[in-house]
């Protein structure tokens, strides 16, 4: 280990830095051995593959991804396809990926690329690719490296996670002087050469072998210079997001079906929750369902409310009732609602709980719950 200098740790320490050459030797060694190098979108690498991957990666897993990647660019073969494309196109293959933001953003950020770049990703230039939608400075780098092999610096979770257990880093990494300190060090160890090998090989590192749970320093290229793993204390970095209480929340959901079998869906506004998925109708209480379909339902047959269920959010827990109801037919069905064939279904984006609850319907009818 070489102290060639040093990094404020975002609580007045400074931690030594090992030397970029040798760091980044022993991270290509192992990579060239252990790495990664059959995934998709490292295959024919384009900017707009490599893009989709990056977005479809945050915060998801590897195999996760995979399927869903494959099925996009066989419908999305280029950004001028996507752009084109409806958001409720979008957004159906998005289903189950989960944070539909992500999916939102990368519909917009298609058609800034064809209307203010000429369908060309500006990868030239990181300030131009950071401000697209959806797109951070991490984001962006991994693009450039990815698909250019121009010397670009990334710091994802996978990244942040490596880098403060080599440095017992303290604080949690979300917190604005500690992330200042690990983009000086990801901007250190960042090589000129073999960049995207280097920068796949650090994600590689953290997602297969520096793991959050149950890191596997054992075989880790880094294990005799990693101070977190000679104090014994690899879980306790990075450091913790500081806890608050999860709230709860409750909604009841009309599933409300006609003579044909089929469900009432309405479109979310396109942006907030759930924003440009369709969901059952929801209501607070079953007096609000109850003046709803005497308006627009006159003559439904509401039965008892199915079992409660709950959805979980980053940020909130929310209880769901499913409430089904039986008509013969709606006054009118506006432009923000359809009728839902659960036996042939609609290409639209659905909000997963809504997804799941459709999926369980057949071949049950709706005056008995469904099964688990």
């Amino acid at each position: 280990m070489t102290n060639i200098s040093s990094v404020n740790d975002g609580s007045g320490a400074a931690l030594p830095v090992l030397d970029r050459d040798t760091f980044a030797k022993r991270l290509l060694d192992w990579f060239d051995v252990h790495g990664r190098h059959d995934l998709p979108w490292q295959q024919q690498r384009t900017p707009y593959r490599v893009w989709v991957s990056e977005i479809m990666l945050q915060q998801t897993q590897v195999a996760t991804v995979i399927p869903y990647f494959e099925r996009f660019m066989e419908r999305f073969p280029d950004v001028s396809s996507l752009a084109q494309a409806s958001q409720d196109e979008v957004l159906h293959l998005w289903t189950g990926l989960g944070y539909y933001a992500r999916g939102r953003n990368l519909h917009k950020a298609a058609q800034v690329v064809v209307a203010e770049h000429a369908g060309k990703f500006p990868v030239d230039s990181l300030d131009a690719m950071a401000a697209l939608p959806g797109i951070g400075r991490s984001t962006a780098g991994a693009i450039i490296a990815q698909s250019t092999g121009q010397r670009a610096v990334i710091l994802d979770g996978n990244v942040k996670r490596v880098l403060t257990r080599l440095h017992a880093q303290q604080g949690w990494p979300g917190r604005p002087a500690v992330e200042r300190g690990l983009w000086q060090l990801a901007e250190h160890y960042t090589p000129a050469e073999r960049v995207v090998d280097f920068t796949q090989a650090m994600m590689d590192l953290g997602a297969t072998l520096c793991r959050r749970g149950k890191p596997d320093c054992e075989r880790c290229p880094f294990a005799d210079v990693c101070i977190a793993h000679a104090r014994g204390e690899e879980k306790r970095f990075p450091g913790s997001k500081p806890k608050k209480s999860i709230p709860v929340r409750t909604t009841r959901m009309l599933v409300l079906s006609d003579s044909q079998g089929r469900i009432l869906l309405e479109q979310r506004p396109a942006e907030g929750l759930w924003g440009g998925l369709w969901i059952l109708p929801q209501f607070d209480s079953d007096a609000e369902i109850d003046t709803w379909l005497a308006q627009h339902a006159p003559g439904a047959l509401r039965s008892a409310a199915w079992a409660s269920f709950t959805h979980v959010f980053s940020h909130f827990r929310l209880e769901i009732t499913p409430v089904p109801a039986q008509v013969e037919q709606l006054n009118s069905v506006a432009e923000t609602r359809m009728w839902y064939d659960p036996e042939a279904p609609a290409a639209i984006g659905l909000a997963a709980p809504v997804k799941k609850l459709l999926g369980s319907l057949a071949p049950f009818t709706l005056s008995q719950p469904p099964s688990a």
